[in-house]
């Protein structure tokens, strides 16, 4: 898994076995450190709570007091790893990760104005100027990222690691991370979410431009504006071409890799219940 930061927040990158990871020092002082941990729920969740004491360095008692409160307040919730994810034997570790109300606390600036002046200008252009938008506005995250010519594992997965810090960069705390015979572009802030709630074009935008860059088709798993803890895109490392569509005259079907999830058994459709 590549894990990428939230813009301006200072990570040391580190490699095992094949993953890069962001490693987050945690600040000085009871309340920076609770925001280290949201921060760290936001980034890598679903996450156990002997993983957040060793990426910031906090003791067993000091990690459940934070995950304690941030559960209590709503904020954060627990859920038992799956068989496959528990390492040893014994119960299955509880892992974390934040509700919707604790994303909410990363802000959402101007949700309001945005979804006014969204709805103004389907009034004026009608759909077409909104999808027009859409796919102006994610091909500026993109620009510069070229399209993938040569399709093996290595390249793939290394076009899918720039297509996450490019979204990175535009505030949506993007990684990747290999699941199975596929990469998944999981983006785990999306600061337009409430805006895409009513506009999912944008959110099409987005998978369109996925398409492009990297030559094959991909699929959407999961999307933070319908209510899952992160938008996960599945990208196959295999070449593959988006299927036909089916007439009553054709019947072809063609075949695309799919990728379990990546997550605990609460959420394998992708859809974690708040």
């Amino acid at each position: 898994m590549k894990t990428v930061g939230l813009r301006n927040m200072t990570a040391e990158t580190g490699r095992q076995q094949g993953t890069r990871a962001a490693v987050v020092s945690a600040p000085a002082g009871e309340g920076h450190t609770r925001e280290a941990v949201i921060k760290l729920l936001l980034e890598e969740g679903p996450i156990t709570a002997t993983a957040i004491g060793k990426r910031l360095g906090l003791s067993p008692a000091g990690v459940r007091r934070h995950l304690d409160a941030l559960i209590e307040s709503g904020e954060a919730r627990a859920a038992r790893s799956a068989a496959w994810q528990q390492k040893g034997r014994g119960r299955p570790a509880k892992q974390y990760q934040l509700t919707a109300t604790g994303r909410g606390r990363l802000g959402h600036a101007y949700d309001d104005l945005a979804g006014a002046a969204m709805r103004q200008l389907r009034e004026i252009g009608g759909d077409k100027a909104i999808v027009e938008f859409a796919r102006k506005r994610v091909g500026a995250i993109v620009a510069g990222i070229g399209q993938l010519e040569r399709h093996t594992p290595e390249s793939t997965i290394d076009k899918a690691d720039e297509i996450a810090d490019a979204f990175s960069e535009a505030g949506f705390a993007a990684s990747t991370r290999k699941v199975g015979a596929g990469v998944q572009i999981c983006q785990h802030h999306c600061p337009v979410s409430h805006v895409a709630e009513e506009f999912p074009e944008l959110c099409a935008a987005e998978l369109e431009a996925f398409k492009e860059i990297l030559g094959t088709h991909v699929q959407r798993l999961a999307t933070i504006a319908n209510g899952d803890c992160a938008c996960t895109t599945h990208v196959p490392l295999t070449l593959t071409v988006p299927p036909k569509t089916h007439t009553a005259e054709t019947n072809t079907a063609e075949t695309t890799h799919v990728a379990q999830p990546a997550t605990t058994s609460t959420h394998d459709s992708g859809r974690s219940a708040e």
